[in-house]
């Protein structure tokens, strides 16, 4: 079963007193202790970030490693992927994740990953990588469309609600034909896929949601069906 769980926001590094997203991820693998790698190569292989990886997942019933393309733990990345059961992938800037990714041929390890059983999770950059299309400020100065992996059709948009820019711009950019219509998240929300389709959508927060944007003589946004994990 392929399977990409889609982080607008929160998780260990956004929210770190609140574990609900994290264990729902850790809850899709079918193993009891499950392989879990992380991959902060957006943050450039951030040692706070990595650091603050290991001290949420150490204290959870599973097996957390990483994977740094600046210091590689093997030549053979390809089969220290393919031993994972979750693969979660770090925030920060997606232009340089995908340069990497490809040039390491990660890409295509990546979707055999995928195409194979393991969990593919990410937030942020992380989230958009999957996609058709994603919004992202990895220029730095503006948000602007980027092509991503293609894993998932259409185009993502994380932070819908925590960043002021990001609702209006991917809804003009949409207007525009610029960038695909897609899925938008609030921080604190959780797209959970199989396949192609939308399985489940759930939040760390009691009012946060996601979005199916579209154009049809007009930008529509649908607000869709969110599950509070709290309330579970």
């Amino acid at each position: 079963m392929k399977q990409i769980i889609a982080l607008g926001g929160g998780g260990f590094s956004m929210e770190p007193e609140n574990p609900l997203l994290d264990r729902y991820i850790l809850d899709q693998s079918t193993q009891k202790n499950p392989r879990i790698c992380f991959i902060p190569t957006a943050s450039g292989d951030s040692d706070d970030y990595t650091s603050r990886y290991y001290h949420f997942f150490e204290k959870h019933r599973c097996q957390p490693s990483h994977l740094s393309l600046f210091k590689p733990p093997t030549r053979d990345l390809e089969s220290f992927i393919l031993e994972q059961d979750i693969v979660y992938v770090g925030g920060g800037n997606t232009k340089n994740l995908l340069v990497l990714w490809k040039e390491w041929g990660l890409d295509q390890v990546l979707r055999k990953a995928w195409e194979q059983g393991i969990v593919l999770a990410g937030i942020s950059a992380g989230s958009i990588c999957w996609f058709e299309e994603g919004l992202t400020d990895s220029y730095g100065d503006r948000l602007e469309p980027l092509k991503c992996l293609g894993f998932l059709k259409g185009s993502n948009c994380p932070h819908y609600d925590g960043e002021p820019d990001r609702r209006p711009s991917y809804q003009q950019f949409i207007k525009a034909d610029k960038i695909k219509p897609g899925i938008a998240a609030d921080d604190g929300v959780a797209i959970h896929y199989v396949g192609q389709d939308v399985h489940k959508i759930v939040s760390s927060r009691p009012d946060a949601k996601a979005y199916r944007v579209d154009y049809d003589k007009g930008v529509n946004e649908t607000e869709l069906a969110t599950l509070f994990l709290g309330s579970c």
